[in-house]
């Protein structure tokens, strides 16, 4: 049996009879549709979505931003579920690169459907074509390889049914998730075939949980019960792999401390007795002191990225050593740790049968309770600096008041910036999907395109965007999107007139903030110092749609976010924050490089504090 369809037709009725399972749970895997029409995919795609709405198609403003939407909803979903976007050839396609590069790093999954140039060739050089001397088997397509965890180009329909299995493979593997690019030639898009029938059966994908070798989960258990002062170190995939109950029986049991990575703040509560917060170059006071005389290091899920290692200077035991649980083998070698390679939840069930009368003594067990409470101590001192009632208020306290405003199942979304380290320290996280921060990328303009992918993934959340002045000049347009589907959430748009924390990164390598403020240029000096620009961001929020509120001091923003849970479509808090006032840090460090030779005296000094910093790198073979 087979079905004349064209490509496009074909991908989507294929798509939308996908599915996915896991501990026996089942539902559709993608979302939707988000797209932009040009003539590469108007006729195509366009028109093979017009004929299936129950493909729901959304019409986004911008490509990068409808991918940000994509990956925001995978990673509410836990990587469950997933969003295609389709653009023209051309520059709707390379917008969308930025996206997939975001996604890839941080392993989520999302499907990228960009037309492509004529496969025929006949009419080229077409509009937005790239041509080259030395092939003319190359489009602005080919730029999405690097990024892609799978690419291919279809240049003849029955190449689908071989392309489109290996498509869903890749995007719900555990492992190797991240973009997909099916890049989609204009003509080929239209052509029709005879497609087999059972091309288009329901499909479902189970994700399984691997279980360990047996080997090297009896040698982790071996090294965690000759360990004095272990510590785990929670990342994404806790979350992903919900092992969040898993990961909390297994704290509460052994006594081991637990420390978060942005993906993996959220794994436990704040409040825990084993909880100490963020760990890493922005993380709190004790989880770095606590990762400096660890024994034994326990990775669940994190790809140890700079800021979780503090640039390889935080792990300073001499003897330390490391065990990786990891569903991805590239990652579970890291450290040159012992590789636990499976899925977390279950490895950790396994692990804790194992240590059935293991724990950690008594003294560091109450130590790290000690360290708990201290530390949310600290965490109530600084949201309530200041009080909040001069403006321009802190940054921290509108940090705490919504804190302490959301409901625990609430999400709080976040990505770049100088609120990144100072959520992963000050954040009390009550639920795996409370604190969604995209730090893989740390790309400005994620935020608000990552409130609608994320309310729709899981309309019972409200969900929160703390978004800086500098992202939201780069990337507001879905606010438009949002009003247009009827999707509310709340954007706290925070005002500073600057990069406030690439200004303060400037600052500490003594390069005096130059070019990170708003300013006028000086007649005199030719420099960017004058007085600031008369930039109205809350008046392009209203121009768009949005409901806007402007708060100036604590008790004003806390009205603010309660008239926003009554608004019928998304709002936002105008707020202006000090550019100066920020969160210290706790003795981590973060290597970025210094000009080994100046004329500035505050260069010269900051390169003498870089050399001593380099002198704690650590090397692990």
């Amino acid at each position: 049996m087979t079905r004349r369809l064209t490509v496009a037709q074909a991908t989507i009725i294929f798509l939308k009879n996908q599915y996915i399972e896991r501990d026996g749970e089942e539902q559709p895997f993608f979302g939707g549709c988000f797209g932009i029409f040009g003539h590469g995919n108007v006729a195509g795609l366009g028109q093979a979505l017009h004929e299936n709405p129950d493909f729901r198609y959304y019409q986004s403003r911008n490509e990068q931003s409808m991918v940000h939407a994509a990956v925001a909803y995978a990673k509410v979903k836990n990587r469950l579920g997933a969003f295609v976007c389709t653009t023209s050839i051309g520059p709707g396609a390379t917008n969308m690169i930025t996206g997939a590069a975001l996604a890839t790093i941080n392993r989520l999954p999302v499907l990228l459907l960009p037309g492509d140039i004529f496969a025929t060739r006949q009419p080229n050089p077409v509009l937005q074509q790239l041509e080259s001397s030395y092939t003319q088997d190359i489009s602005v397509n080919d730029c999405f390889k690097p990024v892609s965890k799978y690419w291919d180009r279809i240049s003849r329909p029955e190449q689908l049914i071989y392309s489109l299995p290996e498509v869903m493979r890749v995007l719900t593997s555990q492992s190797e998730t991240g973009a997909v690019t099916l890049s989609m030639p204009q003509d080929v898009q239209t052509h029709a075939y005879d497609f087999p029938e059972e091309l288009f059966r329901k499909r479902v994908w189970h994700v399984g949980r691997p279980r360990p070798d047996r080997n090297a989960i009896l040698q982790a258990a071996e090294w965690i019960n000759n360990a004095e002062k272990p510590v785990i170190v929670a990342g994404g995939g806790a979350i992903y792999s919900g092992a969040t109950d898993a990961l909390h029986d297994f704290a509460l049991k052994t006594g081991i401390p637990v420390g978060e990575t942005f993906a993996g703040k959220g794994s436990v509560r704040y409040d825990a007795p084993y909880s100490i917060g963020g760990l890493g170059a922005t993380g709190t006071k004790y989880a770095i002191e606590i990762a400096n005389e660890a024994d034994v290091v326990i990775g669940i899920g994190t790809r140890y990225s700079d800021f979780t290692t503090a640039s390889k200077s935080i792990f300073k035991n001499p003897d330390v050593r490391f065990i990786n649980i990891n569903i991805n083998e590239f990652d579970a070698f890291k450290q040159a740790a012992l590789p636990v390679v499976g899925d977390a939840r279950a490895i950790l069930e396994e692990l804790s049968e194992l240590l059935s009368g293991y724990e950690v003594d008594a003294f560091y067990r109450d130590k790290i309770a000690g360290m708990n409470k201290s530390w949310d101590e600290e965490v109530t001192r600084i949201y309530a600096e200041g009080n909040g009632t001069v403006p321009p208020i802190d940054q921290a306290v509108v940090i705490g008041t919504l804190n302490s405003f959301m409901d625990d199942r609430d999400v709080m979304i976040n990505a770049s910036g100088s609120a990144p380290g100072d959520l992963h320290k000050l954040w009390r996280a009550t639920d795996p999907k409370n604190f969604h921060l995209e730090y893989g990328f740390s790309c400005m303009g994620y935020e608000i395109a990552a409130g609608l992918g994320a309310r729709l993934a899981d309309a019972t959340r409200e969900i929160y965007v703390l978004c800086g002045d500098g992202g939201y000049l780069m990337n507001n347009h879905e606010i438009v999107t949002a009003i247009q589907e009827g999707v509310r959430f709340t954007i706290l748009l925070l005002n500073n007139n600057g990069y406030a924390s690439i200004g303060g990164l400037s600052e500490s390598i003594g390069g005096e903030r130059f070019g990170t403020m708003y300013k006028y240029r000086e007649e005199n000096s030719g420099q960017l110092s004058g007085g600031f620009l008369p930039v109205d961001l809350a008046k392009n929020a209203e121009s768009l749609g949005a409901e806007v509120i402007r708060a100036t001091d604590q008790a004003s923003l806390e009205a603010a976010l309660a008239k926003s849970k009554t608004n019928e479509r998304v709002t936002v808090i105008y707020i202006e924050t000090s550019l100066y006032r920020t969160v210290k840090g706790y003795n981590a460090w973060w290597e970025v490089p210094v000009a080994e030779v100046s004329q500035s005296e505050s260069v010269q000094k900051a390169f003498e504090t870089y050399q001593e910093n380099k002198k704690t790198q650590r090397i692990f073979l």
